[in-house]
């Protein structure tokens, strides 16, 4: 495929009012599998996330044409990555591994505060103090079974095209550690949920909030 688009309209207007298919179902009994244009629906009343807008995001900094796991460098150094944060920038983000929420820190005070889904117990999320590298819209990705389960990058892969139905979503928040970010999600549902490969996940709709506030030198911390 050289997309990975919604695979129906029903869940394309689920994530469009940030929910997953079922409760869009719950909400709208016998009328979510058949719709057509005019069709009235009860959704919830939240601003809408707009696919067709992901393009014009203006990031602090975009990488174009890239594959989402491939960004990153492959340091596992703290310190270091600790030394290379921008002093100038703003913002830092604290992931709460155990609360499941990610902070967006701004002079001391929270600015913003995402769900999110950390790693499981097979592929625990780092602990530690890292920095955002790079920051990509619609990326494709490298889906490498054993990578994602081990840890353990192998021959064996597919290169999965962008889309909302990519397994990072819309947007890739790279950090210095090679095959670790930030991103979206293609299950909404997951959020919230221990269920990740190491990374750290956000519903479609928040990661592109949080692109909007972060550029490259942002500090990154996990605990």
């Amino acid at each position: 495929m050289k997309r990975l688009p919604y695979a129906t309209v029903a869940e394309g207007i689920a994530e469009k009012f940030h929910c997953d298919l079922r409760f869009l179902k719950d909400l709208n009994p016998k009328k979510t599998e058949k719709l057509k244009v005019g069709d009235p629906l009860t959704v919830p009343n939240v601003k809408p996330f707009e696919l067709s807008a992901v393009k014009a995001v203006q990031p602090g900094s975009e990488t174009k044409a890239i594959i989402a796991n491939e960004l990153g460098e492959d340091s596992t150094s703290p310190d270091a990555a600790a030394n290379k944060a921008d002093d100038s920038a703003a913002l830092t983000l604290h992931v709460g591994v155990k609360d499941g929420l990610l902070e967006v820190m701004a002079d001391g005070k929270i600015a913003a505060s995402f769900p999110v889904t950390v790693g499981s117990k097979q592929t625990v999320s780092p602990i530690g103090h890292w920095v955002v590298k790079a920051i990509a819209k619609l990326p494709n990705f490298r889906y490498d079974q054993a990578m994602l389960q081990k840890g353990e990058r192998s021959s064996h892969f597919h290169m999965l095209p962008p889309g909302p139905n990519n397994p990072v979503g819309v947007m890739w928040i790279a950090l210095n550690k090679k095959g670790i970010g930030i991103h979206g999600t293609s299950d909404p549902d997951s959020i919230g949920r221990s269920a990740s490969h190491g990374c750290i996940r956000l519903a479609n709709w928040d990661i592109v909030k949080l692109a909007e506030m972060v550029k490259p030198g942002v500090a990154v911390n996990r605990g």
